[in-house]
């Protein structure tokens, strides 16, 4: 075991010294949230039931899909499908399903499903969203995870859109003169102030969606383009049951939480 004398803590790094998060608590609900995912159906297959308990607490949430899924699935796209069709179909099912969550706000990037690249044009992309909608918190994937057991390989677009997310939240959103075209456009710098990081192997702060579950589920079914006939009740279930084993929950959702900027409230006390 590493020496803890030797490691370094948050409060070594002088511009990010803040308090470690209070993992076996619940953190409050967020005012404003941005959830960035690679593809429409990403959020409901992992945060949605979080991203609902917070709409329906008060939350103002802002979905961000960097693609428009025109690639669509092998098993349940009509090989005849256009993908300029494709993709409006699966922009409505993405605007239903967050109909479902209570989450008003969505914002399309348009890029090319199954080929995203971290570039700094994505990255500017995204900057502009943070700064136009000004979310306390982030939601996004862990850009670090390559496998899921022995039977998943994570998705390169998840792994693009996590990094890139991460790098437009810091430096990017909060930096005046990175992107200062951006300043041009009316978009004045932003600090978000955490960002919770879903599939994560370091999770360790949990929500109870149980009171949720049902509603995540029904988000999930909207997007029938990708589900055909499949039913992801089952499924769905067992992961936040297996999910909430850990907390003693009978269904919850899991995230590292980083905190980039403590609470006003806190930094006072």
């Amino acid at each position: 075991m590493a020496d803890p004398s030797t490691q370094l803590s948050d409060q070594s790094i002088p511009e990010r010294a803040v308090k470690k998060a209070e993992v076996f608590k619940e953190p409050p609900t967020p005012k404003c949230v941005m959830a960035i995912s690679a593809h429409p159906d990403d959020q409901e297959f992992t945060v949605a039931g979080t991203l609902a308990k917070w709409a329906r607490a008060g939350s103002e949430i802002v979905t961000v899909c960097i693609t428009s899924g025109d690639a669509g699935s092998n098993e349940k796209t009509d090989p005849d499908m256009a993908k300029h069709k494709l993709a409006h179909i699966r922009e409505e099912e993405q605007r239903n399903a967050c109909r479902v969550l209570g989450i008003a706000h969505v914002e399309f990037l348009h890029y090319p499903d199954g080929t995203l690249q971290p570039t700094l044009e994505l990255r500017r992309d995204l900057t502009r969203v943070i700064r136009k909608y000004k979310p306390e918190v982030v939601v996004c994937g862990d850009p670090t995870v390559r496998f899921y057991g022995n039977s998943y390989m994570n998705h390169p677009d998840h792994r693009v859109a996590a990094d890139v997310a991460l790098d437009a939240v810091f430096p990017s959103a909060g930096t005046r003169f990175i992107f200062p075209e951006l300043l041009a456009e009316g978009f004045e710098p932003h600090e978000v102030r955490k960002v919770f990081v879903h599939g994560s192997e370091k999770g360790e702060t949990y929500i109870d969606i149980s009171a949720v579950l049902d509603v995540k589920i029904a988000a999930l079914k909207e997007h029938r383009s990708q589900l055909g006939d499949w039913d992801p009740s089952e499924m769905l279930r067992d992961w936040a049951k297996d999910e909430g084993k850990e907390r003693g929950l009978d269904a919850a959702e899991s995230f590292r939480v980083m905190i980039l900027k403590e609470d006003e409230e806190k930094s006072n006390a």
